[in-house]
């Protein structure tokens, strides 16, 4: 009867906690499928297009984009597109194009932030690659704060013949939604802000679907969420109250770093994590569409 008691009493306890913090659980350490391969070690993101699922590194490695297989998380294919990987941090496509983003900006002093636009015919000829160049507007100073500025990013999904940034502001805790033109200029384009939320964590990964945005990151204390956006009519995601889900430890899953939703269900990974006691390898996680709790039966 304790043991019953006590059990009860812990259930509500973390209900009760639930609440207070707004979040709802989800936790997907039992949804992993696989360690993935030390070549993707630093896997930065993910991207379903098509029947197919992608995955990179970050900077300081090679500017491969890896097919991975959905089951297993294994390598099928790779395709090296002979571009240069300064801080590659987000991937996502259109119907005929990749578009990887070169505007990981940990210092935030960067001016070279930079998306390619890779054709999907021939990803692996750098020529037939173009460069859109932005900046931020309302940066005006660009002193390094080395993780503790508003100017880093590692989120960027294709919607409506537009690319959309949502930034990782180490400062506030907030992303801000910027909205560029997908096609390439001679000139810098100035980003336009759309709208600011106050996620409580470091955004790395974004994936819309189906009118939805998913946003997915960590805090310093090691917490990883999911908030889930509906889009309203105008095109915006942060004029509705949002769904937020805990789904475990850095320190058990990885460092968080890529989402990807499609028809299936959700695709999640993390590259290693290593901090003093902790040492998570990079994981790979698939939780099927009827495991989701924003999914109706």
């Amino acid at each position: 009867m304790i043991k019953k008691t006590f059990f009860l009493l812990s259930i509500l306890y973390v209900l009760n906690i639930s609440a207070q913090q707004n979040y709802e659980w989800l936790k997907i350490k039992k949804y992993k499928v696989a360690t993935l391969s030390d070549e993707l070690k630093e896997t930065s993101g993910l991207k379903s297009a098509g029947e197919k699922l992608y995955s990179f590194n970050d900077g300081g490695n090679t500017s491969e984009v890896f097919e991975l297989d959905k089951s297993t998380g294994n390598i099928i294919n790779k395709i090296n597109t002979g571009l240069t990987n300064t801080d590659w941090e987000a991937l996502t496509s259109d119907e005929s194009h990749f578009y990887i983003a070169d505007f990981g900006n940990n210092w935030g002093i960067r001016k070279d932030l930079k998306i390619y636009k890779v054709p999907q015919s021939s990803p692996t000829h750098p020529a037939t690659s173009e460069t859109i160049s932005f900046q931020y507007p309302e940066q005006k100073e660009f002193i390094g704060k080395p993780h503790n500025n508003n100017w880093d990013a590692e989120s960027l999904v294709y919607k409506d013949g537009k690319l959309h940034i949502f930034t990782k502001e180490w400062q506030s805790y907030q992303t801000a939604h910027y909205r560029l033109n997908s096609t390439s200029s001679e000139e810098i384009q100035n980003a336009e802000k759309l709208e600011a939320y106050n996620l409580g964590y470091l955004a790395t990964d974004a994936s819309y679907f189906k009118n939805k945005l998913y946003i997915i990151g960590y805090t310093r204390k090691m917490e990883v969420f999911l908030t889930v956006f509906k889009e309203d009519r105008d095109g915006k995601f942060f004029t509705q109250k949002p769904q937020k889900y805990y789904l475990g430890q850095t320190s058990k899953l990885g460092q968080i770093e890529g989402i990807a939703v499609n028809d299936d269900g959700m695709y999640i990974s993390g590259e290693a994590f290593k901090f003093k006691i902790f040492n998570a390898k990079p994981s790979f996680y698939f939780i099927p569409k009827e495991k989701l709790p924003w999914v109706s039966p």
